[in-house]
């Protein structure tokens, strides 16, 4: 299915049971939406690069390590905030785009109504964060808007996959590596992933 890579951490684990909860009001879910995406940016920034750097502890001299690329963080909106958070907590210093895809309830597929990016994207690693990849269509969407843009060193973070997303995106996009907390079951007919943890966007700000 792809380039998947599915976090079995323990921790991740526990908190994705309780945001799968439908008893987790918004102040925890976004507290926890927030966590499971620092813990999970650590595995997919593995590969940066980094450029040796002297340092002058309190006792001496050493060699460290900074990173050497220019990293952008896009979420999608709106539920994609939630985890470009956490991201953001492990890297202060990455830059932010955005995208903004609305579903079409009827067709399924995604309408574009926002695109901020940095001009020099192609600078370095894009990690796209959104917290569903569900039939794939805002998320096939969004990478090809980033590709267009000249992202060159692609990466998605997302909570919750279906396999009818993954197999979209690695059909469309087949040098993408998908970074997921979980893979489920199916979608229901009306595109949800099941049993997934609902609409993510409502469950993080409340609006369900």
């Amino acid at each position: 299915m792809g380039n998947v890579v599915v976090f079995n951490h323990p921790l991740i684990q526990h908190k994705l049971t309780y945001l799968r909860d439908k008893t987790t009001s918004h102040r925890p879910f976004r507290g926890l939406l927030y966590q499971i995406a620092g813990l999970m940016v650590y595995e997919a920034t593995r590969t940066l690069p980094v450029n040796p750097v002297e340092v002058d502890t309190p006792v001496e001299k050493t060699i460290g390590a900074r990173l050497g690329a220019k990293v952008t963080v896009v979420p999608v909106l709106r539920a994609g905030l939630g985890m470009a958070e956490g991201v953001l907590e492990m890297m202060p210093e990455a830059r932010v785009g955005h995208l903004g895809l609305a579903r079409d309830e009827i067709t399924l597929e995604p309408i574009v109504y926002l695109q901020r990016l940095p001009r020099d994207i192609d600078a370095g690693p894009v990690i796209l964060v959104d917290p569903m990849l569900a039939t794939g269509g805002s998320a096939a969407q969004a990478i090809r808007l980033l590709r267009q843009a000249g992202a060159t060193d692609l990466r998605m973070l997302c909570l919750v996959a279906a396999p009818e997303g993954i197999r979209r995106l690695a059909r469309e996009d087949p040098g993408l590596t998908i970074y997921a907390a979980a893979v489920d079951r199916q979608l229901n007919e009306r595109g949800y992933i099941v049993p997934g943890l609902g609409d993510a966007g409502d469950r993080l700000y409340g609006t369900v």
